[in-house]
């Protein structure tokens, strides 16, 4: 497949694949959060695949075309978060792990399902048609997984964190959810960014899975 920026086509398959899978990713928040008590997120219309209501200027537009333009080898963004009262609740601890990886779930799930779609597209008698297809079904597999495991690191803001510090003590769980926790969190993120850090542990990971998903 080409390259994120090697021609318009690409370009918007990236976009469309990146915007709807984060969309996803939040909405799999809400939707969970709702089932165990919570309905803040559909009291605030965030329960839905309306992209309005979700896009983040920075991390919906502006992260993800920066690194479609410089050629990254990878893409990430989010939406803005959905709003969930963990004290809401019926089980904290429990239902904070639960919420916290549904998007990570809603993520390799549609990356499975579109692994499985890239599989049988690719029996198909080649045209202008399929390669598109093609195309748009890669690019959303590569995305989601890369979502996926992004959101498993343990530093706030990532579900990973919040699923780490209902792992713990209660004493030790406001380190990942304290008030400065998360501009911590996102600093250090734009700096394994930047330094290439980030792409040298996620490569290999989403393209051992990559490989195991699609050829």
């Amino acid at each position: 497949m080409g390259s994120f920026a090697s021609n318009p086509v690409v370009f918007i398959l990236t976009i469309i694949s990146l915007v709807f899978s984060i969309i996803l990713h939040e909405v799999a928040h809400g939707w969970v959060a709702e089932r165990c008590g919570d309905p803040t997120a559909r009291m605030a219309g965030r329960v839905t695949l309306n992209p309005l209501p979700h896009i983040d200027l920075v991390g919906t537009i502006l992260l993800p075309l920066v690194l479609i333009v410089t050629g990254s080898g990878f893409i990430i963004g989010w939406a803005k978060p959905v709003p969930v009262n963990f004290y809401r609740l019926r089980h904290p601890r429990r239902d904070t792990i639960l919420v916290s990886v549904a998007g990570i779930l809603a993520n390799l799930s549609l990356a499975l399902v579109a692994g499985m779609l890239f599989r049988l597209f690719g029996l198909l008698p080649y045209s202008s048609f399929s390669l598109g297809l093609e195309q748009f079904l890669f690019y959303l597999v590569n995305i989601n997984l890369v979502l996926a495991i992004f959101n498993l690191i343990p530093i706030p803001p990532l579900d990973g964190s919040k699923v780490l510090a209902a792992l713990l003590p209660p004493r030790l769980e406001m380190i990942f959810f304290g008030p400065q926790a998360a501009w911590i969190g996102t600093m250090l993120l734009f700096v394994l960014l930047y330094t290439g850090l980030l792409g040298r542990i996620l490569g290999p990971l989403v393209n051992g899975l990559l490989r195991l998903l699609l050829f």
